[in-house]
């Protein structure tokens, strides 16, 4: 048994956002002792005093095993896996600290999604570029969101990982009686289409926002896979990790609920808001806004077609309506559905 797999084994959550919580409180229900950790000391305070993270999950409170750990160092001390939960656009430099600071024994897992900004890489290429191949490394994703999951309620995810043993290993960690975490190997898969699935989901709040109906709504969603799965396949990717947890199950939650920030994003757009004050209202990270541009950086590097993928960056960046995408879309010339 490796050292990861220790039962109740110490587990350091790095980021005390509303997802980054809720996985806190699923590792602790789970029987693990819990450190949450965030750069925001002053929120962690106010955590600490009201056993709950007000802001995002003020109807979660903290288990008796979860602690709040403001020193970095002290949160990874002797965990046996550190997961980090924070944004694409500082993955790098916290990864970059936890190899540093964690034992030689710590598995390092994240929930972050996205490519990297300017190199195009997914999060476990930046991973291996920062920490080298010494850790046991893994990928949460799939349809989830925090409020959810810290109310307890009944919910399925994929852990991914070059290592099936560290894969299995860490989805029993989390799993319990209402959590259950499925296994893949194909972490560019899973990686991928957390990625896209931000993007095309603003996509679904523009159209819906827009009044174009549901149709529309599912054309996109369905569309958007083929694109999503073309992408994923270029880079190396398994195309029946699309039809998953990771792939269509996330897409659809995405695209379909208004707990999505990308998909009130979307819907902000469509009654008149400017990209900017969309973001100041929802008031936290919206990844789909910045990765319309890096999927569509990617994907032209790697010669695939994702037309959905382009409009919405047309309409994110350049201020072309998004009347006027779907009109281009639809007049795309016919072509047999599997071909593009």
């Amino acid at each position: 048994m490796s050292a990861a797999s220790v039962p109740h084994a110490p587990v350091a959550v790095l980021g005390a956002g509303s997802w980054g919580t809720a996985l806190a409180i699923q590792f602790a229900r789970a029987g693990h002792m819990v450190r949450l950790w965030s750069r925001d000391r002053a929120a962690l305070a106010t955590m600490d005093r009201a056993r709950r993270n007000a802001r995002y999950l003020p109807d979660a409170p903290f288990p008796d095993s979860l602690m709040v750990e403001p020193e970095l160092a002290s949160a990874l001390r002797g965990a046996q896996n550190a997961v980090i939960v924070v944004p694409s656009h500082a993955f790098r430099a916290l990864l970059t600290d936890v190899a540093r600071l964690a034992d030689a024994g710590t598995g390092i897992a994240w929930a972050t999604k996205g490519f990297e900004q300017g190199s195009g890489l997914l999060p476990h290429q930046v991973a291996r570029e920062v920490a080298g191949t010494r850790a046991s490394v893994a990928v949460l994703s799939g349809p989830t969101f925090a409020r959810e999951v810290g109310a307890g309620l009944p919910t399925a995810m994929t852990v991914a990982s070059p290592d099936e043993g560290y894969a299995k290993t860490l989805a029993e960690a989390i799993s319990s009686a209402t959590f259950r975490a499925y296994t893949s190997t194909d972490i560019v898969g899973v990686e991928t289409g957390g990625a896209v699935k931000n993007v095309l989901a603003v996509g679904a709040g523009l159209s819906d926002g827009l009044g174009f109906g549901a149709n529309s709504r599912i054309a996109l969603i369905t569309r958007g896979l083929a694109e999503m799965t073309r992408l994923g396949v270029a880079l190396g990717a398994r195309s029946e990790t699309f039809m998953g947890l990771a792939g269509l199950g996330d897409l659809v939650l995405t695209c379909t609920d208004d707990q999505s920030r990308n998909r009130r994003f979307g819907l902000l757009l469509a009654g008149g808001a400017a990209p900017q004050e969309a973001l100041h209202e929802i008031g936290q990270v919206v990844e789909g806004y910045p990765a319309a541009r890096a999927v569509l950086a990617v994907a032209r590097r790697e010669a695939v077609s994702m037309p959905i993928v382009e409009g919405i960056h047309r309409t994110l960046y350049d201020g072309v309506p998004a009347i006027e995408v779907v009109r281009e879309l639809m007049s795309r010339p016919v072509r047999a559905e599997f071909d593009g």
